[in-house]
């Protein structure tokens, strides 16, 4: 029976690890799937508020100029000196 111990000494911090692992991952997981569903929520909300107001993304045209160019957009620069050579 006494060389049974160290056995389960090596194996009892490996499952004390993994169980930790599992419930961070879980409570990672269900976070992410609240968030998702109050972000649809909000969503859904401010498209109710813009239908009964009457500025639906549809009556703007659709697409509005941003204001800071996308990503993958160089920056636009007005008099830069490579474009006036």
């Amino acid at each position: 029976m006494s060389e049974i111990w160290p056995y389960i000494a090596g194996i009892v911090p490996t499952i004390v690890v993994a169980t930790m692992f599992y419930f961070l991952i879980k409570s990672m997981l269900e976070g992410d799937r609240r968030e998702r569903l109050a972000q649809s929520r909000f969503e859904a909300e401010q498209d109710r508020e813009s239908r009964r107001v009457g500025n639906s993304p549809s009556d703007s045209g659709g697409t509005a100029s941003p204001a800071v160019p996308a990503p993958d957009e160089p920056p636009s620069a007005p008099n830069s000196p490579s474009q006036n050579s």
